[in-house]
C-alpha cells in the first residue's frame, strides 16, 4: 500500500544554503521526500528545522520525560541532549533506564548521555555510584549518545585514571565528551580540553568562553532558571556562531510553560545576530556535534520541523516530529501519560535542636556572653542568576552560646540532611543572598546528590520545612507567615507525577510564597538546589559539611 504524501507550503529556511525561498515541503512515512520552490508565492509564515536543547537535565523541569515533551514541543523544541545524572545520583543505572523508557513513549527525540560523575565528588553522600566499567557499558548502548558533563574538572586536570578511562571509552566509540569547568581559563582550560573534553556550558564571562574556544571547545550559551549567562555570551553569536549552541541546563516548570529555546532565538535576533547563524545554533550545530537523528529540513531527513511567524518576535505556530503534528498555536497535541514513581528516600524527621551551631561555654551569670573572642563565620553568598557563590567572612550573631541566623543582615542558616541514611548528622552553615525575613524553604532537589537542602531564618522553621519534605518522601516546601505548603516530588524526589501545567501552578505558588517571605531571587528554589553543588565555586554545603571548591576540601563554619 502506497504511503500518503503530506504537504506544507511556506517560506522555507534553508540553513545550509543560507537562503529563504517560497516552497512546499513533502513528506511520507515520517521522512521528507522533497522541497519544491514555488516562485511568486507569498507566505506569512516560515518553515525551519526544529530546536534542539544542547544540554538539559530533564529532571529539573520536575516533570518526567514524557510530560516534559508535551510542553517543550509547544515552543518548537523537537529534541534534547539530556544528562540524566540527577536521577542517576539517586537511583543509579535504574534511574537512567527509567528516563530512557519514559521518554520513548513519545515521538520527541530525547538523547541521553552516560553520567560521568555519580557521585559528583567524594565529599558528599549520593544514592548510587557508577564506576568507569559501568559507564563504559552504558556508552556502548545505542540509545546513549555521549559522555555527560565531566564535572570533576580538578580530577581531569590531574588526569584521574577513572575519569580518563571514561573519556577513552567515549572516544573509542566516537561519542562526544561534555565538559563542565566554571571559571577555568588559560593553561588549565587548554589542559582540560586536551583531555578530550569537547564542550562547556558553564561559562559566565565572555573572556572565559573565548579561552575555551581557543582551546578547541564548543560553547553552549546557557539561559535557564538559575544560571542566566545569555547576556554575557551573546557577543559570540557574531564572532563564533559556528561553534556555539543554545541550552537551558535547568528549567523549572513555571518557565517551561512559557518558553524554551524559542526565547534564546528571540533574544539573539533582537540583539542583531544573523538569522541563519542563530537558527544554526538552535538546530544544526547540536545535531552535527552529537550526531543526532534529527531532521534539518532536507530531502531524506526525518520530518522534524517547525512553522513560525515573525523574526524578532518569533512565535512558533506548529511543531512536527517525524511528520506528526505535535503542537499547534500554543497547544500540545501529545497525550498526557501517567508515569511510574521509583524513589530512594530513607530520611526520618528531625528536631530543631539538631540545627544548633554552638561556639563555646556560656558564662553562668551572663548567659549571652562567651568566654572567648567572638569568632567570624564563613558564609556562602548566593548570586542571583548564577550558580557560583562568593565566600564571605562575617561577625555572627550569638545567642545563648549558639550562632543564630540574623535576617536583618540577610545571614540565614542553610542545612543539608542526608536522605539516604536516617541516622546521619545534619550539616549546618550560614548563607547570604536569599533575603528571607522569616520562615524557611526546603527541597530534595539538591544538585547533585539530592539530599534535602534548606535555608531558614530560625531553627524551628528550618526544621519544619525539612520535615515536610521528608514526610512527602521528596518535594519542595515553604514555611512561614502561618503557612505550610509542599509540592510532592514522588519520582526519585526530583519529579512530580501530575499534569505539567498543574505542577507549574503549584510551583509558582511556592515561588510566590518564598518571595513573600522576603527573597528577591528570580528563582529561589532553583538557586537553593545549587547550594549543595560542590563542583561550582566557591563555598557550598554538602551533607558532610561546608566545602570550598577553591581549596577542593572542607572548610570550617567558624573561622578565625
Amino acid at each position: 500500500m502506497k504511503a500518503s504524501v503530506q504537504r506544507l507550503s511556506g517560506n522555507i529556511v534553508d540553513l545550509f544554503g543560507r537562503r529563504i525561498f517560497p516552497g512546499t515541503v513533502e513528506w511520507s512515512r515520517g521522512v521528507i521526500r522533497r522541497l519544491t520552490p514555488t516562485p511568486g508565492r507569498k507566505y506569512a509564515h516560515h518553515i525551519a528545522p526544529g530546536f534542539v536543547d544542547a544540554h538539559i537535565h530533564i529532571e529539573s523541569s520536575m516533570l518526567p520525560p514524557a510530560e516534559f515533551a508535551r510542553w517543550s514541543v509547544v515552543h518548537g523544541t523537537v529534541a534534547t541532549v539530556s544528562d540524566p545524572h540527577e536521577i542517576a545520583n539517586v537511583l543509579g543505572l535504574a534511574g537512567v533506564d527509567y528516563m530512557i523508557r519514559d521518554g520513548a513513549r513519545t515521538p520527541f527525540k530525547f538523547n541521553f548521555g552516560a553520567p560521568s560523575c555519580v557521585p559528583a565528588t567524594t565529599f558528599e553522600t549520593a544514592g548510587a555510584a557508577l564506576d568507569a566499567k559501568t559507564v563504559a557499558r552504558l556508552l556502548a548502548r545505542r540509545e546513549i549518545k555521549y559522555l555527560s558533563e565531566v564535572m570533576n574538572f580538578p580530577g581531569v586536570l590531574a588526569r584521574d585514571p577513572s575519569l580518563m578511562a571514561m573519556i577513552a571509552a567515549a572516544q573509542k566509540l566516537g561519542k562526544p565528551v561534555d565538559g563542565h569547568a566554571p571559571g577555568l581559563r588559560g593553561g588549565p582550560a587548554r589542559a582540560y580540553a586536551a583531555a578530550g573534553i569537547t564542550t562547556d556550558h558553564e561559562c559566565f564571562a565572555l573572556g572565559e568562553a573565548q579561552d575555551k574556544l581557543a582551546a578547541g571547545m564548543r560553547i553552549l550559551i546557557r539561559e535557564g532558571s538559575a544560571a542566566r549567562n545569555f547576556a554575557a555570551l551573546a557577543p559570540l553569536l557574531k564572532t563564533a556562531a559556528t561553534r556555539c549552541m543554545f541550552c537551558c541546563d535547568d528549567l523549572h516548570p513555571d518557565l517551561l510553560m512559557v518558553r524554551h529555546l524559542d526565547e534564546h532565538v528571540r533574544r539573539a535576533l533582537r540583539g542583531g545576530a544573523d538569522k541563519f547563524d542563530v537558527l544554526r545554533c538552535a538546530s544544526v550545530n547540536p545535531v552535527e556535534h552529537y550526531r543526532l537523528d534529527v531532521g534539518l529540513l532536507r530531502a531524506g531527513d526525518p520530518a522534524d520541523f517547525i512553522v513560525f511567524e515573525g523574526w524578532k518576535n518569533l512565535r512558533v505556530r506548529r511543531t512536527y516530529l517525524r511528520g506528526e503534528l505535535v503542537a499547534r498555536d500554543g497547544r500540545s497535541l501529545l497525550p498526557r501519560q501517567p508515569s511510574k514513581a521509583p524513589n530512594n528516600f530513607r530520611a526520618e524527621p528531625r528536631k530543631p535542636a539538631e540545627f544548633a551551631v554552638k561556639v563555646g561555654r556560656v558564662v553562668p551569670d551572663e548567659p549571652r556572653l562567651i568566654r572567648r573572642i567572638r569568632p567570624t563565620v564563613n558564609v556562602i553568598e548566593a548570586i542571583n542568576g548564577q550558580l557560583i557563590t562568593r565566600h564571605r567572612r562575617v561577625r555572627p550573631r550569638i545567642v545563648d552560646g549558639c550562632v543564630v541566623a540574623d535576617p536583618k543582615r540577610d545571614i540565614l542558616k542553610i542545612a543539608v540532611v542526608n536522605r539516604y541514611a536516617p541516622a546521619a548528622p545534619v550539616a549546618v552553615a550560614f548563607i547570604k543572598g536569599f533575603g528571607l525575613k522569616s520562615g524557611a524553604l526546603a527541597s530534595s532537589v539538591a544538585h547533585d546528590s539530592h539530599n534535602v537542602v534548606a535555608v531558614g531564618a530560625d531553627d524551628a522553621s528550618l526544621c519544619t520545612a525539612i520535615n515536610l519534605v521528608i514526610q512527602a518522601r521528596g518535594g519542595l516546601s515553604v514555611v512561614g507567615r502561618d503557612r505550610r505548603a509542599v509540592l510532592p516530588l514522588p519520582i526519585a524526589g526530583l519529579m512530580a507525577d501530575g499534569d505539567g501545567r498543574a505542577v507549574a501552578r503549584r510551583y509558582t505558588a511556592l515561588d510566590a510564597a518564598a518571595k513573600q517571605l522576603g527573597s528577591q531571587l528570580d528563582a529561589p528554589f532553583m538557586t537553593l538546589s545549587f547550594m549543595a553543588l560542590l563542583v561550582i565555586p566557591d563555598l557550598k554545603l554538602s551533607d558532610r559539611g561546608l566545602f570550598s571548591a577553591a581549596k577542593w576540601n572542607f572548610t570550617p563554619v567558624l573561622g578565625g
